[in-house]
């Protein structure tokens, strides 16, 4: 299983790069959609916080295989169908960083 996850690090964009439209859309699915269970501000509800303070350990490639693929046995969902791995590594590192 470890290999595998490594496998799949390597298959994720070194730079998530979307336009500023896609940008647009995918902060505002993170308010609506992310924020039903995280939180509107991302300081945690049903799923925990992601605030950059709460992310700090995390890598942004982890980040986003966790968003496209989900967490097994809880409430986070895979978005695999609807993003692409450039999509999920631009929200782990929008995350990461902070929205203001």
């Amino acid at each position: 299983m470890r290999s595998l996850a490594a496998l799949l690090l390597l298959t994720l964009p070194a730079m998530a790069e979307v336009g500023p439209e896609r940008a647009a859309t995918l902060e505002h699915m993170l308010i609506q959609d992310c924020g039903s269970c995280h939180g509107l501000t991302m300081r945690g509800g049903l799923g925990s916080p992601l605030t950059p303070d709460a992310l700090a350990h995390a890598e942004p490639d982890g980040l986003a295989l966790i968003i496209l693929d989900g967490v097994p046995g809880t409430a986070m969902p895979s978005w695999r169908p609807v993003l692409s791995e450039a999509d999920a590594l631009w929200i782990a590192n929008y995350l990461k960083e902070g929205a203001e």
